[in-house]
């Protein structure tokens, strides 16, 4: 693996952030195939266990390959809770590789700051460990409280995308690894829900 075993299992001080297993199919597909919590997101929410099982085998490989990938979210003293799922993993974003900040959660975890939270893990990943230059974060116009998590973690505006055939583009998020590097290590107040 590209980086130490450590990072299957990473503590914050309220969430355990871990690599997936086979046995979170089930999960990933509840999370994603639910409208409530993939109402911003262009394909719209999983159809089929089948595409989960895609999408968890392509995280799988991601871990495989780089040693880090998304993971899978949990509270530290509640482990077998899955509330969501996050972290950085290699995406073509603007026709080139870069990490790719994400998350997504079940309904009843919004606004507790648990995004906040794994992104501040994420990003120290990315930066302390992995030296990536940047992360970026695609999120859609609309779906304000992402956008307001990640303006909350210091990540700034840098564009937009074209990524949706027919819809008004995407917005693109930045955090530069020299910006993370004189940034406060503080995890912001929680975005309020529907804020």
């Amino acid at each position: 693996m590209a980086l130490l075993d450590s990072l299957l299992v990473q503590d914050t001080a309220r969430l355990r952030l871990r690599a997936p297993y086979a046995s979170d199919l089930a999960s990933l597909y509840e999370v994603h195939a639910d409208p409530v919590t993939n109402r911003f997101s262009p394909g719209g929410p999983l159809i089929n266990p089948q595409e989960a099982q895609a999408l968890l085998d392509n995280w799988a490989a991601h871990w495989e390959t780089h040693g880090y990938g998304y993971w899978v979210i949990t509270l530290r003293d509640q482990p077998e809770q899955v509330l969501g799922f996050g972290g950085v993993m290699v995406q073509p974003i603007e026709g080139q590789q870069g990490l790719n900040l994400y998350f997504r959660f079940r309904p009843q975890a919004w606004g507790q700051g648990y995004a906040s939270e794994m992104a501040m893990a994420a990003l120290a990943l990315a930066f302390e460990r992995v030296h990536a230059p940047a992360v970026l974060a695609v999120v859609r116009p609309a779906n304000m409280p992402s956008r307001k998590t990640l303006e909350r973690i210091g990540m700034r505006l840098k564009g937009s995308l074209a990524d949706v055939p027919g819809q008004a583009p995407s917005l693109l998020y930045e955090m530069t690894a020299a910006h993370f590097a004189v940034m406060p290590r503080h995890t912001p107040e929680p975005t309020p829900f529907g804020g």
